[in-house]
């Protein structure tokens, strides 16, 4: 069975905690002032663990979690795959770990989870650092991410558990390849990034709830931008082929009050790529 192949190859990394009806896989590494890792649209955790965290826990203490129904955390049946839910159980995991005002990071996907935690919950992040953020609403999904694009439940049940994992080892290296580019995808990327778990047929089921629920929720997220007083900070690589900063990072100079926003030279999945530049940003950022 191929998702046991998978989860031999690429076992947990960390520990778990039950909060909000979610079993939350988490790596816990370091000390210091906390930082909380929130990853994007379809990926794991190791997707920070690869080259970045250990860059910062030299200085923070740093927690990356697996998003309920990615990798190894459970979301259970009739949870609720949308921003502001994901938002409420990662707060509820804050406290549950007693992490004190943490700099939240979100990448991707992540990062609209991680506004919409500033905006329901303003009292739990001390600022946000967002790396290549979903932060615009979009009726059409990334090209890479359009086979996610399934809205029905029950018809996205069917294909994961039918043709989905033929169709991503068919196609996995060319989709992969479209959310590096124009960088190349690491050659461990499949085991020590996390990239196999993603073969398994319920993070496809998981990946096409959170796709679908972000469309319907980010308009009205949105609309909240104004409400936000902490400090927001935005990187973004110039030649992201995922999402552009021209959409998703130079409309929140006038949405969003305390924003600073960098641009860099690079891609979509910096934090694997472009460790070097980002532990510098985040660290500046957790200062």
């Amino acid at each position: 069975m191929i998702s046991r192949r998978v989860e031999r190859l690429v076992p947990p990394a960390g520990s778990f905690v039950d909060v909000d009806g979610a079993r939350v896989h988490y790596v816990d590494r370091g000390e210091g002032r906390p930082v909380v890792m929130i990853h994007g649209l379809a990926g794991v955790l190791q997707n920070f663990t690869h080259s970045l965290v250990d860059r910062l826990a030299e200085n923070s203490r740093v927690i990356v979690l697996d998003r309920p129904g990615a990798g190894y955390s459970i979301r259970h049946d009739g949870t609720s795959a949308g921003l502001r839910t994901q938002a409420a159980t990662i707060a509820s995991f804050i406290r549950a770990l007693g992490l004190e005002r943490p700099l939240v990071v979100g990448h991707s996907l992540g990062g609209a989870i991680a506004l919409a935690l500033a905006l329901d919950f303003p009292e739990v992040p001390r600022a946000l650092a967002l790396i290549a953020p979903l932060t615009q609403a979009a009726q059409r999904a990334p090209k890479p991410f359009r086979t996610l694009e399934i809205s029905s439940p029950w018809m996205r049940r069917l294909v994961a558990h039918t043709v989905a994992v033929p169709l991503s080892m068919f196609r996995a290296r060319d989709a992969v390849r479209g959310i590096f580019a124009p960088e190349p995808v690491p050659a461990d990327f499949a085991t020590a990034g996390g990239g196999l778990l993603g073969l398994r047929p319920m993070h496809f089921y998981h990946a096409s709830s959170d796709l679908i629920a972000a469309r319907d929720d980010m308009p009205h997220l949105v609309q909240r931008y104004g409400e936000l007083q902490l400090p927001v900070h935005i990187l973004f690589g110039m030649q992201d082929a995922v999402l552009s900063y021209e959409r998703h990072a130079e409309p929140l100079r006038s949405q969003i009050p305390h924003v600073a926003i960098t641009l860099v030279r690079g891609g979509h999945m910096l934090p694997v790529t472009q460790p070097d530049v980002v532990a510098p940003f985040l660290v500046s950022c957790a200062t």
